[in-house]
């Protein structure tokens, strides 16, 4: 076994389920979305960009951009929270709409990167 890849898949699985873990609930209600898994879903999708990163292949390549697709959407989302939070004192229903909205957005980039992974997985020669 190779546990360079376990850590690999482990990652991109985690990012995948701590932004859905994020996502899910009433989309404008702030109660329903927790700033802590919010940051930690930010971190390990930052964490499996950077293991993508040694990666040459084709396949790699198309890993790596869903990767920084998600990441770019989550630091905009947490770039809107903190100017919602400190700017206006809280966070309202619709700042926190267009948050959750990018975290779905940076989800179906996770989503992506967990078929493509599976799909080479399945790909692989014993």
């Amino acid at each position: 076994m190779n546990t360079q890849r376990v850590w690999f898949a482990f990652f991109i699985v985690l990012a995948l389920t701590l932004n859905f873990g994020f996502f899910v609930g009433e989309i404008d209600n702030p109660s329903h979305h927790n700033l802590y898994e919010f940051f930690f879903a930010l971190i390990v999708s930052l964490i499996a960009t950077i293991l993508k990163i040694g990666d040459r292949s084709h396949l790699g390549a198309v890993l790596l951009a869903t990767s920084l697709v998600a990441d770019l959407q989550l630091i905009v989302a947490a770039v809107i929270w903190a100017y919602g939070s400190q700017v206006t004192g809280h966070v309202s229903g619709s700042v926190m709409a267009s948050i959750v909205s990018l975290a779905g957005g940076a989800m179906l980039a996770n989503v992506t990167s967990v078929i493509l992974l599976i799909a080479e997985t399945i790909q692989l020669k014993r």
